[in-house]
């Protein structure tokens, strides 16, 4: 099953899916940068069609702790450098207080450190 129709079932079927900032923003990026006027238009219709969940300073703060305790631990998701967007992508998920979230990813093992992420194939609809 693609993408598309994972989350079609999904919607269909009336289950909560969102659209965090910060992926937007990951996958808004490479869309203008490769000049994919098409995929940009479908992004913008994805954001109309599901949830969207702003980043909130409430989230930033709780991606810096975890940025912080990951490298404590010695166990960062990315380079020391960079801002880091799997924590701004936990901390957001985390805001929602829900607890049976889970991140439908293809990054299972950064993100499963910090919160339920499944690959997304693997999310069953119900």
């Amino acid at each position: 099953m693609d993408c598309a129709q994972w989350l079609q079932t999904h919607i269909r079927l009336g289950n909560r899916v969102i659209i965090p900032e910060i992926a937007d923003y990951e996958v808004r990026r490479e869309l203008l940068r490769a000049n994919k006027t098409k995929g940009i238009a479908r992004l913008d219709d994805l954001v109309n069609l599901i949830e969207y969940l702003p980043i909130s300073t409430v989230a930033m703060h709780q991606a810096a702790q975890l940025w912080a305790q990951a490298r404590q631990q010695g166990q960062p998701t990315a380079g020391d450098k960079t801002i880091d967007g799997d924590m701004i992508l936990v901390a957001q998920a985390l805001t929602l207080e829900v607890p049976d979230v889970v991140i439908a990813t293809t990054n299972v093992g950064h993100l499963s450190r910090f919160i339920a992420a499944e690959l997304w194939r693997n999310v069953a609809s119900s």
